[in-house]
């Protein structure tokens, strides 16, 4: 029987502590603050916390204490209330720990916890005991705390903007009584329709929340946990969902542990990550017997949510669901609200920002009337008319449905990046991905094929193709033994009809071309038994074996990076199988031979080694069932090995990776490789994928240089990337030719293309060399400004970089104010991907890599983050656009009248209520499908986004939206205004301005109904004239440069079809609030005539034509004020 040895100590890769960024790693803080209480409940003695106990209720009943208690009477009942909570909660907890106390699954014997779970080691649960104890215990879940609905309904319809508009209910049902004298019914009814306005909103919310939840728990229930489970005697794939207590599972390295388990045979390298449970990120050794009395510290149990960082283990499932640890402890965390998204945060202050205006205006109005109107024009506005006008300013005002808008735009955009089969697990990611500007990719299996084959083949005389293996039969035996055994790939036993390099292999990429290629040299031997197994793993960077022939004795088999192994070899086996010295002229000789392979053909190198001890003294003798004892001699066996071979191995990269390369290049986006390999060839291998492009690759020396000589900053242009970039704008824009000089001026050039770099005057002759390799080792002792200097390249390329190393990469880039995804497949890649803003895990890594990934590639492609990329910005680029779209109507357009009506003395040119028509119904549904529009062409050509630079919206979004947009709606709604009211009463508008309380009887020879009734409909023609502009505003805020035919709204690609629905609803929503008898009664609407239906349709193309030319100003010429101040 093998046996896999571990060292008594932890990796040192492994980091102190991960960085922590999402809602639920801080809810993993709670957890693991609860299981340490717990914990220590568990190891305190009865006595000890009975006597803490009545310490703290002496207190509590010390006249001090009431003596401070009451000092605090204004939060007594808020003190009060935590006190019972904490008392529940402390009572809750020590239930819990009087249960933990009885537990007794560590301490019993491995048999006994066999018979007590009435389960068998051979042949485990039989089916039918399966469904007893499934039925009986349900499914391995841990429900979720039952939601507050009370709470969730106070939040829907007093949260947010509503609480400002329940305000201004009351205050128009003030108005009409009692205030009102005589009541108007118009208040009434404009009370009654706020109030629907915010039973809408709080339907809308519950209805977006529902949908959002809907779509996250689809998201995140595609990647389903399977575990190994020993069944009616087979090994089977399980859910691990459906486990239950009694099933024997084993868990591998990668593996998430599915429930409670007991240990009961594992590896001697088995190390457990507990991170999630106790808060420490140095992970734990995992026993068979138990260590600790303390059911949570002993280290012979596996808890739920623990990771299986290194090694493999066998369990039998104790507790299951809410009966395990992670389960009892999860029922005590208090629900949290979940952490708002930059851009969520950046809404909010929009809306509180526009809020805290309206309140000002409105206030202001009001002040006005009182201090003026009121002594001075005493029969133009009533104090109910006066209230009316200032609260209608704040319900007006506010675009309210923005925050919903934007939680639905993050959800629509995370079902877009399921079909694309990226997923997504928070919303917080999907914006993040519109600001990643520097990913840091492995090689293998992320830009390479994952399908490693050995090419080349050198002994210690001579070298040949793997294709045309040299060698006598005794080197190729020894070759092939070291390349079997020394591995863990495995072929599938249902190719075995198959030609070895088309059968199908599980494991390592490396073992399988390992086991390829010994299958090639000779078939299968399934009479040598290995005896121990020391893993390979970045730190050791080596793979042991102890094996054994049958009536032989035990010998060493090992295989590594040759610089590795290198210094431990005496000997060196030649092609006819003679061992001759290892000496430095030969070792000079196969380095040479590594690094030649590597130059010419990406070759990884691989060394393989052996040692054989005399008979008569040969230390591994009778050690077979002594595991740790032959862990100490194989370890000590480290030297005077005989070198086997030295094998070269390819993997190809993926095809499509050299354009996605230059696809994130000109999307500003930096791609460095971060590998373990060999520096010759992971530079490569990043030449074929196009992530190296300089003619000169600098080495650290230089980075140092730059470092130490940075004294002159100079821009230096690569003109080709430039000139390639300038041309693709020229052809796609329709224009001039654009010069690469005119590009280095302009905002939108990728900052991959304007390369800048620091050095002396001495050296600018020297070119444009941003290209840079540099081994894991280079790294120790960098100082800041060492760092400075590398981070400052444009291409990098990290070789031979262990997994500390690797986040020590990540926390440098991310403190120089980058944007980092990292991709990932194992555990050696979790303390980068948390420490990232953005985990990237591929979909056949490892469980533990899925489950810390914050986006999971299904179909490991690397392309898709190409989608991923721009689906994060296009989350920003279209809430910009929908409130591009809102802000000129609900702002200006709307406050204007409001405005004219208090200081100018007209009558109101747009009622409150219609305003609240355009607010809550028209504009919705037009904004909303603003959010799913398609990307612009050239979403992929600008840099990304830098949210401390660059906000929603600045001064140059407000001078568009008011300075331009909203100015040309307000003077077309007035127009029409004046206009309808010259056309009915030949009233001009030098007789409208000023007028105040002189509109009334008699008033150029009209009655006060008949004013009235002109108002009326003239306010109906200025709302159509606003609805029709609009339908403009909407086609000119689908893009930001590109023109309508770029971005064709009617048919192609980019169409969207559903926004054009809101043209016949917005003339429905107006023939129904102006057409309708009642309407006109009660809240004062007239009828339009039909020729304002068509009259405002110019203005509507004028303002299209007008962002056009905007348009084409920006893109013609870069450097102008108009594209400067572009939104």
């Amino acid at each position: 029987m093998e046996i896999q040895v571990a060292e008594t100590q932890p990796p040192t890769g492994l980091p102190v502590k991960f960085v922590q960024h999402t809602q639920q790693s801080r809810t993993n803080l709670q957890l693991a603050a609860e299981f340490r209480t717990l914990s220590i409940q568990l190891s305190e003695g009865d006595e000890r916390r009975s006597q803490r106990l009545r310490n703290v209720q002496g207190f509590l009943k010390s006249p001090r204490w009431r003596e401070l208690f009451n000092e605090i009477i204004p939060l007594r009942s808020a003190y009060q209330q935590r006190w019972t909570d904490e008392q529940q909660r402390s009572a809750a907890l020590t239930k819990i720990a009087e249960h933990l106390r009885s537990t007794t699954h560590h301490i019993e014997a491995v048999n006994d916890t066999y018979v007590k779970f009435n389960t068998s080691p051979t042949l485990g649960l039989e089916a039918e005991a399966v469904k007893r104890r499934m039925d009986r215990d349900g499914r391995n879940v841990i429900s979720a705390r039952p939601r507050l609905v009370a709470l969730k309904l106070v939040s829907w319809f007093f949260g947010g903007f509503n609480r400002f508009l329940w305000v201004s209910m009351i205050a128009f049902w003030l108005c009409w009584q009692p205030i009102g004298n005589p009541p108007q019914t118009g208040n009434l009814a404009l009370a009654i329709v706020v109030l629907f306005v915010i039973c809408l909103q709080a339907l809308f919310s519950a209805w977006q929340e529902w949908i959002t939840s809907r779509a996250l728990d689809s998201i995140t229930n595609m990647l389903p946990a399977e575990c190994t489970v020993l069944r009616d005697g087979q090994q089977q794939k399980v859910a691990g969902v459906q486990l239950v207590a009694g099933d024997i599972v084993t868990l591998r390295a990668g593996d998430r542990v599915p429930a409670d388990m007991r240990l009961v045979s594992v590896s001697l390298d088995l190390l457990l990550d507990r991170s999630a449970l106790t808060g420490a990120a140095n992970p734990t050794i995992g026993t068979v017997n138990y260590t600790n009395e303390n059911y949570l510290e002993t280290r012979n149990m596996a808890m739920m949510g623990a990771n299986i960082t290194q090694g493999q283990c066998t369990g039998v499932v104790v507790a299951t669901g809410d009966r395990s640890v992670l389960g009892r402890v999860t029922q005590l965390t208090l629900r949290k609200k979940a952490a708002r998204t930059i851009l969520q945060i950046e809404v909010h202050r929009l809306v509180n920002g526009l809020t805290t205006v309206s309140l000002v205006v409105g206030a202001l109005f009001i002040l006005l009337w009182a201090v003026w109107l009121r002594t001075s024009y005493p029969g133009f506005m009533s104090v109910s008319d006066a209230l009316a006008n200032g609260f209608g300013v704040l319900v007006t005002f506010v675009p309210g449905s923005l925050p919903i808008s934007l939680t639905l735009a993050l959800t629509a955009i995370a079902k877009r990046m399921q079909r694309h089969n990226v997923l997504i697990k928070n919303l917080t990611t999907v914006e993040t991905l519109g600001t990643v500007n520097v990913i840091c990719c492995e090689k293998t299996g992320t830009l390479t094929q994952r399908n490693m084959a050995v090419t080349h083949i050198a002994y210690a005389d001579c070298e040949c193709l793997a294709a045309r293996l040299m060698g006598g039969p005794v080197a190729a035996a020894r070759l092939y033994e070291t390349a079997a055994l020394c591995n863990d790939a495995v072929f599938d036993p249902e190719t075995a009809h198959l030609l070895p390099a088309e059968r199908t292999v599980s494991g390592d990429a490396t073992d399988c071309a390992l086991l390829r290629l010994a299958a090639e040299i000779h078939s299968p031997a399934s009479d040598v038994v290995r005896l121990l197994t020391i893993p390979f793993n970045l730190r050791r960077r080596y793979m042991l074996t102890v094996c054994k022939q049958p009536g032989g004795l035990p010998y060493v088999l090992v295989k590594g990076a040759p610089e590795t192994l290198f210094s431990w070899c005496t000997q060196a086996q030649t092609a006819d199988g003679t061992l001759i010295p290892f000496d430095a002229p030969l070792r000079t000789r196969m380095e040479n031979t590594q690094a030649r392979w590597a130059e010419e053909s990406g070759c990884r190198a691989l060394l393989l080694c052996r040692r054989e001890f005399p008979p008569e003294n040969n230390p591994l003798a009778g050690l077979e069932d002594n595991p740790a004892q032959m862990y100490t001699v194989a370890t000590q066996s480290l030297s005077d090995l005989c070198i086997v071979g030295l094998v070269g191995m390819v993997d190809p990269p993926r095809t499509e990776i050299p354009s996605v390369v230059d696809t994130f290049r000109g999307a500003g986006i930096r791609v460095f490789m971060v590998t373990g390999d060999y520096a010759p060839t992971a530079a490569f291998v990043a030449r074929q994928c196009r992530i190296i492009t300089g003619s000169v690759i600098d080495s650290i020396e230089d980075a140092l240089d730059r470092a130490q000589n940075s004294l002159t900053k100079k821009v230096v242009v690569d003109e080709k990337p430039l000139s390639r970039f300038a041309s693709r704008l020229s052809n796609f824009n329709g224009t001039a030719e654009i010069q690469p000089e005119d590009l280095c001026k302009c905002r939108s050039v990728p900052a991959s293309l304007a390369l800048v770099r620091e050095e002396t005057l001495a050296e600018t002759d020297v070119g444009c060399r941003h290209s840079l390799v540099v081994s894991g080792p280079d790294l120790e002792g960098l100082r800041p400004e060492h760092w400075d200097a590398i981070c400052s390249y444009e291409e990098i390329v990290f070789a031979r970089i262990r997994p500390d190393q690797k986040l020590q990469i990540v926390e440098e880039l991310t403190a120089r104010s980058n944007y980092v995804a990292v991709t990932g497949d194992d555990v050696n890649d979790l303390p980068a991907m948390r420490a990232a803003h953005v985990g990237v895990a591929m979909g056949n890594g490892s469980e533990v890599a899925k489950e810390v990934a914050d986006m999971v590639l299904l179909d490991n492609n690397f392309s898709s983050i190409v989608t991923a990329i721009e689906c994060g910005r296009l989350v920003f680029a279209n809430l910009k656009k929908a409130i591009m779209y809102l802000l000129p109507m609900t702002n200006l357009s709307e406050i204007v009248p409001s405005m004219f009506n208090v200081v100018l003395g007209l009558p109101i040119p747009l009622s409150t209520f219609l305003m609240l028509v355009i607010n809550t119904i028209t504009d919705v549904w037009a904004s909303t499908m603003l959010i799913h529009e398609e990307p612009e062409h050239d979403i992929l050509l600008h840099p990304p986004r830098d949210p401390q630079k660059e906000s929603l919206v600045d001064l140059k979004f407000f001078i568009q939206a008011y300075g331009f947009i909203g100015v040309i709606e307000t003077v077309t709604g007035h127009f029409m205004f004046f206009l309808s009211i010259y056309l009915q009463s030949g009233i001009g508008p030098s007789s409208i301005f000023m007028a105040f309380n002189r509109w009334t009887d008699g008033y150029m020879g009209f009655s006060k109904a008949q004013l009235a009734e002109f108002v009326s409909v003239a306010g109906s023609v200025h709302f159509m004239a606003l609805v029709i502009m609009q339908w403009g505003n909407m086609f000119a805020a689908r893009t930001r440069t590109l023109s309508i035919v770029q971005q064709n709204p009617l048919w192609g690609p980019k169409c969207n079809p559903l926004l054009l629905v809101a043209i016949p609803i917005s003339v429905a929503v107006a023939l129904f609030v102006n057409e309708i008898p009642w309407f006109n009664e009660v809240f004062l609407t007239g009828r339009i005539p039909v020729e304002f239906f068509f009259l405002p349709i110019p203005f509507a193309v004028f303002l299209v034509a007008a962002e056009e030319a905007r348009k084409y100003v920006v893109r013609r010429y870069p450097t102008s004020i108009v594209a400067t101040l572009a939104w």
